[in-house]
Order: structure tokens, then C-alpha cells, then sequence
């Protein structure tokens, strides 16, 4: 880049002999030496400028390519009070959007902004060794572009600003739009969340095209600086020339010069123009990365054990002013059931919320075979824990890879065996690929009963020790139920599980049952005890079944 950069010079250059050599002075020689010349130095350019450019394109990509894997595995390693305060919409137009926002500007840096800064500077050089008080003259403008290139940039930031806003902002809708797609038909709102992202596209034209007209001040003001410095040139060259103390040729070699360097000229203040509105997108990827996760305890060896009970001793936890978990005590015995049951916002969820670290408790102890969850690295914690919950996630690949999550050291025996005592197989056959299907976008491809026997069939793949089911079958039909409890059934087997359950017939069973409401524990027994005490137990199977009769 630098060599073809500075060949713009060398070309400048060759009008000097060409004009006083060759036309004033009819050398044929010179003319045919300058000519070769010249056709060298396009030549030299034509090659080099090839080659810089794929490797700049190149060395370009990998880096932006790099910037996004590096902010989205951040974003991953963040708490869970990050992700309930920045929308998933806003997210991805910080990975994608911002990114490719500078993807842009850093393409043209990369691949233009260097070789037109060293053009420009060789070109500055032969200026000034014609004559250093023409190239003074040149930049008389210079002083006129500081005050409106300090406004401009200032406007250009503020504007930018306002149009990630507004990308994150449409990012969000469509996310909304697209998971909520169902709702959006069933309410007949396709016309509503039409002409809201209507809004917001026309909302992103304007301030688009506020954004261009800052980007586009600093080129212009070039334009005026340069209409400044070739008219001084003129006149005061113009005058040098008819004295006789300059020639033609030493006036044509500055006047390439400087007419050479309008167009890099230009190209870097566009660039520097663009590169003002790109800082914003950079400070908003700062901010992210900056943002530190803060459940990150001491280290306990990777062979922690969570054979052991579970223990809540007097566990708190608060959002604000608002108690969402109130001195919370309670056993769960290692290889035994224990449900939790209450009205939803009771706090059943955010009990399997603190015990695998999505959220920090605010004080009392969780222990796990003794230890406390909180001096236990929350990746090492969640590795010695399953969970299938009401909403299992499946993603847009096939079964097989959906099952495995990304593991190779599954054996087809040990699958084909998962499989089966999932009760995946009763559906298996009519998949057209089998284990190799596609499932689609969030198992679209499956029904509810078969997803949730998916996420049973991953439980057991992990075979982990401690098992947490979130209403892992209130959302199915009868037939579907009874499948996924069937599957459920041997699911937990010696397994120290917790069951979040609405349906209290699933959890009859249970070795202890615990009955929570605004984050409390009312009552703790099996259903038999907690029938006898006619309580809060009592009256919610009344609820349910119409009768506490067994």
C-alpha cells in the first residue's frame, strides 16, 4: 500500500521533465524514457493495488469476524440480570448491526485510507519541493474547515447515536414479532405490528439521512479548502511564471500535484466523516464488554460432588424493594423427589433460579452435598445439573445434534439406549430422516410431547445426579402426558430431583412436598401429611379435584 501509495507522487513528478524537456525542450529521448515511465508506474499500481486489496479484504474480514465471536461469547459468559434488562433484539443488533456498522468503515481504512494517506503525503512532498510557499498558499483554506469539522463530527455522533437506537429498536419488534407470530394471528394484530415497524422504518430514514449529511460536511468543506488553494496557486504562480522565475513545467508538476491530491483528499475526509458515526457503535460493543459477570466465586475442583442433599438455609433474595424469596429453609434429600407447589409468582421458579447461580441470593446459605453454591464456579454448579422445564428449547439442526449438544464422545449404543428410554423412538420412524431430521426453527417440526421427551432424552445423556423439572408436563395432552411421565418416571430414579408442578397429580408421589406462596414456605410433608393438616395443601387440591378424599 505505501508503494502504491507514493507512485501518485512519482507521476506528479514526471510532468516537470515532460513539460520543460520534452515539449519545451523537444528531447525525443525524454519523451520516450518519461513515457515508459509513466506506463511503469500505472503498471507497478494496477499489480500492487490487487494485491493489497485481497489481503486487506481478508485480514478485514477475519478481524470483524473475530470482534463478533468475541462480543457473543461474552455476552454468554454475562448474569441472567444483564439478559432481563437488555431486550434479545437489542443484543443481536449490537452483535450483528454494530459490527457490521464498523465491518464498513474498518473495510475502508484497511483497503483505502492508508494508501490515499501516503499518496497524499508524497504528493505534499513534491509540492513542497517545487516550491514550499505555493503549497503554503495551497492550504490557506485549511484554518476555515476547524470549527464547522468539530460541529459536524459533534452532530454526525449525536445522530449515529439515534440511529442504533433505532436499529436495536426494530431488531426488538421483529424478535417480538417472529417468537410471538402465534399470538400476533390469534389476536389478528398482523396489521398493528405492521404499520409499527412502518413507523419506526420511516423514524430510521430520517435519521439515516441526518446521519449522511454530517458524514458529508467534511468532504465538502474539502471541496471549499481546495477551491481556495487552487486559486491562490493560479494567481500567485500565474504571476511567478510571466516573471520568468518559474517555469511552466515546475508549475505543471505542482498543479498535478495538488489536482492528485483533491481525490485522496476527499476520500479520507469521508472516511474520517463515517469514522465519526462508527464511534458510536464502538462505545456501545465497550460498554457490553465492559460489563463483567459477577457470580464468579472461588474455584471448587471439577470433581465436586452433588451426590449429596440439597440444603436452603434461610435464603433470601430481592430485586429492589421487591422480596422475591423470604428466608426460605428446606432438605432435599439426595435421591429423593422433592415438589414445589404454589401459585405462580410463589417463588417455586426462582428457588431453581438461585440453586444453579442464574441469580445470586442475597443471604443465606445453599448447600449441595455440603458445599455452598456460591463458592463453586457457576459453569462447574450447572454441569452437575438437568433440567427440563415447560418450554424445552430445540434448535434449528437435526435431532441427533440436538440431543447431543455438540458432545463426541456419545456412543450410538448409549443414544440408540437414551433413546429408548425416553420414549423418543415411538416417534422416530415416522421422522423421515430419523435421528438426522430436521426438526426446525425451536422444533417447530415436533409436537409439544415429542420436544419435551427431546429434553428428557438430553437429561439423560448428562446423567447427572440432580434433576430439576419446571412444569415439564403441564402443557401437554393426556396421551402426551402420560408418554413423557412414563418417561419421566424413570427419568428420576436415584436421582435427587425437584418438581415444579401445577398439576398436583404428577407430584402425589413425591417424598416431600413443599407449598410456597409470596416467596414463603407454608407447609412441608408428603401428601398424605399435608392432606391431614388440611392447609394450604389441602385447599389446593380442593382447588383441583373438588374433594381431599385419596
Amino acid at each position: 500500500m505505501m508503494i502504491e501509495g507514493s507512485m501518485i507522487g512519482g507521476l506528479a513528478w514526471m510532468m516537470q521533465p515532460l513539460f520543460d524537456g520534452v515539449f519545451t525542450g523537444g528531447s525525443l529521448v525524454q519523451l520516450w524514457t518519461i513515457g515508459l515511465i509513466v506506463f511503469g508506474l500505472f503498471l507497478a499500481r494496477s499489480i500492487l493495488s490487487i494485491a493489497h486489496r485481497v489481503m486487506m479484504t481478508r485480514i478485514a474480514r477475519f478481524s470483524i469476524a473475530d470482534l463478533q465471536n468475541d462480543l457473543l461469547a461474552h455476552l454468554l459468559r454475562l448474569d441472567m440480570n444483564f439478559f432481563t434488562l437488555n431486550a434479545p433484539g437489542y443484543l443481536i443488533e449490537r452483535v450483528q448491526g454494530d459490527v457490521q456498522s464498523i465491518a464498513s468503515i474498518w473495510g475502508l481504512i484497511v483497503r483505502g485510507a492508508a494508501r490515499d494517506l501516503i499518496g497524499l503525503l508524497s504528493l505534499v512532498i513534491v509540492m513542497i519541493s517545487i516550491d514550499w510557499k505555493w503549497a503554503a498558499i495551497a492550504l490557506l483554506g485549511t484554518p476555515l474547515l476547524v470549527g464547522p469539522s468539530l460541529i459536524a463530527q459533534r452532530y454526525t455522533r449525536k445522530q449515529a447515536s439515534k440511529a442504533r437506537d433505532v436499529a436495536a429498536n426494530m431488531a426488538t419488534r421483529l424478535d417480538e414479532a417472529f417468537h410471538g407470530i402465534g399470538t400476533i394471528k390469534l389476536n389478528s394484530l398482523e396489521s398493528y405490528y405492521s404499520h409499527r415497524y412502518e413507523a419506526l422504518t420511516k423514524n430510521q430514514i430520517r435519521v439515516e439521512v441526518k446521519t449522511l449529511f454530517g458524514t458529508a460536511v467534511l468532504p465538502s468543506l474539502v471541496d471549499i479548502m481546495s477551491g481556495i488553494g487552487f486559486a491562490g496557486v493560479i494567481i500567485y504562480g500565474g504571476y511567478e511564471i510571466i516573471n520568468g522565475t518559474k517555469t511552466v513545467g515546475q508549475f505543471m508538476a505542482f498543479f498535478s500535484a495538488l489536482g492528485l491530491a483533491f481525490e485522496p483528499l476527499r476520500r479520507l475526509a469521508g472516511i474520517a466523516g463515517l469514522l465519526n458515526a462508527a464511534t458510536v457503535s464502538i462505545q456501545r460493543m465497550r460498554d457490553i464488554l465492559d460489563q463483567k459477570p459477577s457470580l464468579l466465586g472461588p474455584k471448587i475442583p471439577q470433581e465436586f460432588s452433588s451426590s449429596g442433599d440439597i440444603a436452603f438455609k434461610n435464603v433470601n433474595l430481592s430485586f429492589g424493594d421487591m422480596t422475591v424469596l423470604d428466608n426460605v429453609s428446606f432438605v432435599a434429600a439426595a435421591g429423593k423427589t422433592t415438589a414445589l407447589v404454589g401459585a405462580s409468582g410463589a417463588g417455586k421458579t426462582t428457588i431453581f433460579n438461585t440453586l444453579t447461580r442464574l441469580f445470586a441470593h442475597t443471604s443465606g446459605d445453599i448447600m449441595i452435598s455440603g458445599v455452598s453454591n456460591s463458592e463453586v464456579d457457576p459453569m462447574i454448579l450447572r454441569s452437575q445439573i438437568s433440567v427440563v422445564s415447560q418450554d424445552s428449547l430445540l434448535f434449528d439442526e437435526t435431532l441427533r445434534e440436538n440431543l447431543t449438544l455438540g458432545r463426541d464422545d456419545i456412543e450410538e449404543a448409549e443414544l440408540q439406549k437414551v433413546v429408548e428410554m425416553a420414549h423418543v423412538s415411538e416417534f422416530l420412524s415416522k421422522l423421515p430422516k430419523g435421528l438426522d431430521s430436521e426438526v426446525g426453527p425451536r422444533g417447530s417440526s415436533l409436537s409439544g410431547g415429542q420436544r419435551q421427551r427431546v429434553a428428557i432424552a438430553r437429561a439423560l445423556l448428562r446423567n447427572t445426579q440432580i434433576l430439576l423439572l419446571d412444569e415439564a408436563t403441564s402443557a401437554l395432552d393426556s396421551n402426551s402426558e402420560k408418554l413423557v411421565q412414563k418417561a419421566l418416571d424413570g427419568l428420576t430414579q436415584n436421582r435427587t430431583t425437584l418438581v415444579i408442578a401445577h398439576r398436583l397429580s404428577t407430584i402425589m408421589a413425591a417424598d416431600q412436598i413443599i407449598v410456597m406462596d409470596k416467596g414463603r414456605i407454608l407447609e412441608t410433608g408428603t401428601h398424605a401429611e399435608l392432606l391431614a393438616a388440611s392447609g394450604a395443601y389441602a385447599d389446593l387440591c380442593r382447588n383441583q379435584f373438588g374433594s381431599t378424599d385419596d
